[in-house]
């Protein structure tokens, strides 16, 4: 089986150690090539300088600084790794975000002699706004301050109030000493105080958070001629994955078409996925240029001329307000004018204050305009389609780098206006058998429909005779009649219906995958004891199932898994069908009509 493979960054400020602990991990595990060592031996002033590993420009040897992104790949038999080390001087931070962009890990080192500095701040916060939501805070040079623990745990608390505020932000604490090796990939002797993982154990085994599925985004970057005069669209998958036989969009035109093959050179493939560079046929004729993109009807990207973003300006000319700038997004370039900064950045507090200025290294929220419309998603969703840089049309440079916060206007069919003046939605009710799911859902569809909702109604029951008739109760059918439900259910929304939906769908990770594919999803979790359905058991069958007649049976032989943290929870053995309906009525009222997220 392959190993997976973790990108990760070493950033923080400048002479924290970053190259030097870089190059002890890649020295203390044989990964650097002998003439390559005996070239470092030459030109070290003393010893082995393990720094020299990684800076590889000259005017890097001579500073003894890091100034451009440097990029090694080294594996071990549980994972395959590529590093990027970036610069600590805020005069490169652009190159830091540079090296950050693509980082699944951070590891910010931080001088233990120091503390927490500004630099570190700004490294920290860029790579949370970047995406990185594992972070290990290396706190180097221990050697210089005695392996004390103390200073350890201060820099530790610090660090921790500072970047209290940023959400879902995991922070990893190790003292190394990348000079001596301690806690790098051995543990040594020096600090015995502290009984966590070595770094290179912390990166073997952190997960970084699962991708986001925006759904399918090929950017199309040329038009190939196939043998037969055939055309094939290439470009590299931004989202999602792609087979023959799927039914794609085609932006801008808004035309549906269905693949009729995939190709990863001459090669036929029967699938493909994100990030691979492919071509693909379609089956009908069709005009596609570089710059238009092919993407899954059911999860359009927003096509819009109108931004918010996130720039990180990276040009010693500070912001002029009447000037055009290039506008370059995937495959796509367009003319852009920045019409506002709407705050920027205090590194001190990590708070966006208002602003109207921008210079070098700033960080600031924007609106943008573009000349035409861009295909886009929120950086949150999709890195590819969520990022853009900013180029000056004169000098041709790159100014700035960009992060889209919000995209409206979703393209293709759900442009289409809807009657009425609600969002559609899904309310998913889930629970035991017996738990009162049914019963609640019948008086919320009736109350919705009173109060001029558009709503209808998914009985778990009813769609097992009709849409899932045939499956059966393995969790591998259970699954798929989930599935299922959730396609017609997000159809419905998308077409600005509340879809009820009323399903015992007892496996956690199934519900979150409908979750993920819905924009706005209500999970009701109807909770009832399992003591108290048995004495329900309105449909015989916690009876069945306890005489050995049903097997399988949710709750008896077969779990339920209840949802973590539901938008709503009903007590039905504590509450009556009315209190547990207004519950419910008063959450997604709100959340349909657009008052809470």
């Amino acid at each position: 089986m392959e190993s997976t493979l973790l990108r990760f960054t070493a950033i923080g400020s400048v002479d924290d150690g970053k190259s030097t602990l870089i190059g002890r991990l890649l020295h203390d595990q044989s990964a650097v090539y002998d003439d390559q060592l005996d070239s470092i031996r030459r030109v070290s002033r003393e010893g082995l300088d393990l720094a020299l590993i990684t800076d590889g420009l000259r005017a890097e040897r001579e500073q003894g600084i890091t100034i451009d992104v440097a990029y090694r790949y080294f594996s071990t038999p549980r994972r395959r790794f590529i590093i990027a080390d970036t610069p600590g001087h805020e005069q490169y931070t652009r190159n830091m975000v540079t090296g950050s962009s693509t980082a699944d890990v951070a590891v910010v080192l931080i001088d233990a002699r120091l503390g927490v500095l500004p630099q570190t701040l700004r490294h920290t916060y860029l790579s949370w706004l970047l995406g990185i939501r594992r972070i290990c805070v290396a706190v180097n040079k221990m050697d210089a301050v005695g392996f004390n623990q103390s200073i350890f745990e201060s820099i530790r608390a610090a660090l921790l109030q500072k970047t209290s505020g940023l959400p879902a932000l995991e922070l990893a604490f190790l003292p190394v000493s990348a000079l001596q090796g301690d806690n790098v990939v051995h543990r040594g002797a020096s600090m015995p105080w502290f009984d966590g993982p070595t770094l290179l154990e912390y990166l073997e085994t952190v997960q970084p958070p699962p991708a986001h599925h925006s759904g399918l985004r090929l950017p199309v970057q040329a038009v190939l001629r196939g043998a037969n005069s055939d055309r094939f669209y290439a470009g590299q998958l931004s989202g999602g994955s792609v087979q023959p036989g799927d039914q794609v969009l085609l932006l801008p035109s808004g035309k549906f078409q269905r693949v009729a093959s995939v190709r990863l050179r001459d090669e036929a493939l029967s699938s493909a996925a994100t990030p691979m560079s492919i071509s693909v046929s379609l089956d009908g004729h069709v005009d596609l240029s570089r710059g238009d993109m092919i993407v899954d009807p059911l999860h359009p990207p927003a096509s819009t001329r109108h931004l918010k973003a996130i720039l990180f300006w990276m040009s010693s000319d500070p912001l002029s307000s009447s000037k055009a700038y290039l506008l370059k997004h995937t495959t796509q370039t367009v003319c852009a004018e920045i019409t506002s900064v709407d705050a920027a950045l205090d590194v001190a507090t990590l708070r966006f204050e208002p602003s109207s200025a921008l210079g070098l290294n700033d960080i600031a929220r924007v609106t943008l305009e573009t000349q035409r419309p861009i295909y886009c998603d929120p950086y949150t969703a999709n890195r590819a389609t969520g990022s853009f840089i900013l180029v000056d049309p004169v000098s041709n440079g790159t100014i700035a780098a960009g992060i889209i916060e919000s995209a409206e206007q979703p393209a293709g069919p759900s442009t289409l206006s809807r009657p009425g003046d609600h969002a559609g939605g899904v309310l998913w009710l889930t629970g035991l058998s017996s738990s009162g799911k049914s019963t609640l859902a019948v008086v919320i569809h009736q109350r919705l429909k009173d109060l001029g909702y558009r709503v209808e109604m998914l009985d778990g029951d009813i769609v097992r005779k009709h849409l899932s008739k045939g499956l059966g109760f393995s969790k591998e059918d259970r699954d798929e009649n989930i599935r299922r439900i959730g396609f017609v259910a997000e159809l419905l929304a998308r077409n600005g219906v509340v879809a009820i939906v009323s399903a015992i769908s007892p496996y956690r990770a199934i519900r979150g995958e409908v979750r993920a594919r819905i924009a706005n999803f209500i999970e009701i979790y109807v909770n009832a004891p399992l003591a108290i359905c048995e004495q329900r058991d309105v449909k015989g069958l916690y009876r069945r199932a306890r005489t050995g007649e049903l097997k399988g049976m949710t709750g008896i032989d077969d779990p339920y898994e209840p949802p973590v943290e539901p938008e709503v929870e009903c007590r039905t053995d504590l509450n009556a069908v009315e209190a547990c309906v207004g519950q419910v009525l008063r959450y997604a009222v709100d959340r349909l009509d657009g008052r809470s997220a």
